[in-house]
């Protein structure tokens, strides 16, 4: 099986100026532990996970001062919609990290996580005789 197979197509996207309760909110609102943050000042495509925000706030920082740019990874791995789901689970357990940005044609194709794969995996491995 493949990424895009797997993979959200429909993403949040939010940008640099957003606060953290404000991506925190969106995230929230659409059940969705990763926004990608497009910043063209920082090189472009950047990724803000759940993992980040809690960062920060365990860290007592104010989630309604603390802007998205200063929080998101910017030194992204990206995947490709024809990657294997075992590359991009080999990737991301390589990378210490749950989502991978799809990138088709260089544009944001969509996000994979772990649970994406984990959904695709486990209907074949009951299918298993045991």
């Amino acid at each position: 099986m493949l990424v895009r197979d797997a993979m959200s197509t429909v993403v949040l996207t939010i940008g640099p100026a957003h606060t953290l309760r404000q991506a925190a909110a969106l995230m929230a609102a659409r059940r969705v532990g990763a926004a990608i943050v497009l910043d063209p000042d920082a090189g472009g495509i950047g990724i803000l996970t759940e993992r980040d925000i809690l960062d920060s706030v365990g860290l007592g920082q104010d989630p309604d001062t603390e802007r998205t740019h200063a929080h998101t990874t910017n030194d992204v791995v990206f995947a490709a919609p024809s990657w294997t789901l075992e590359e991009a689970a080999r990737a991301m357990a390589h990378g210490g990290f749950r989502h991978l940005i799809v990138l088709d044609r260089d544009e944001p194709a969509g996000i994979v996580s772990v649970r994406d794969i984990i959904r695709c995996w486990a209907p074949a491995r009951q299918q298993v005789p045991a």
